[in-house]
């Protein structure tokens, strides 16, 4: 299996996997967890992550490559985003190219599932929209 792992403060751009596996993939299943408005009951204006990248990666990668025994996909890309998301923005992006969509659907969900409980990525905090307004004026 094809494994792509990014951590990035940049807008996240999709890959084309479309493209990429036309022909061999039967099925491309794509995941976006995007910042709510709302966060344990309060508005916010956005998220912030942090993460300690090194490990982050290697463990994002070690999840991987232990569920495609379970769920054998073509490739699969991770992108996460570090740092602050305002609200309507996507924290995390999943892509996987399968030949099937129940191997796809599987390692989506499995991994989604460990990824919290076991990378060290954190959601540091929730900003207010008006922390979210002092940030962006300074």
């Amino acid at each position: 299996m094809e494994i792509e792992i990014q951590l990035t403060r940049e807008p996240i751009i999709a890959p084309k996997l479309a493209e990429e596996f036309s022909g061999s993939a039967g099925a491309l299943a794509e995941f976006s967890g995007n910042v709510r408005a709302s966060e344990n009951g309060a508005a916010i204006a956005a998220l912030e992550y942090e993460a300690y990248s090194p490990m982050a990666e290697n463990e994002i990668r070690r999840i991987l490559e232990s569920l495609a025994e379970k769920f054998p996909c073509l490739a699969v890309s991770v992108i996460h985003r570090l740092g602050i998301i305002p609200v309507g923005e996507t924290a995390i992006y999943l892509g996987m190219a399968a030949k099937h969509r129940g191997e796809a659907f599987g390692l989506l969900t499995e991994f989604m599932n460990r990824l919290k409980q076991d990378v060290p990525i954190w959601k540091r905090r929730a900003l207010s929209p008006a922390e979210f307004s002092a940030l962006i004026k300074s």
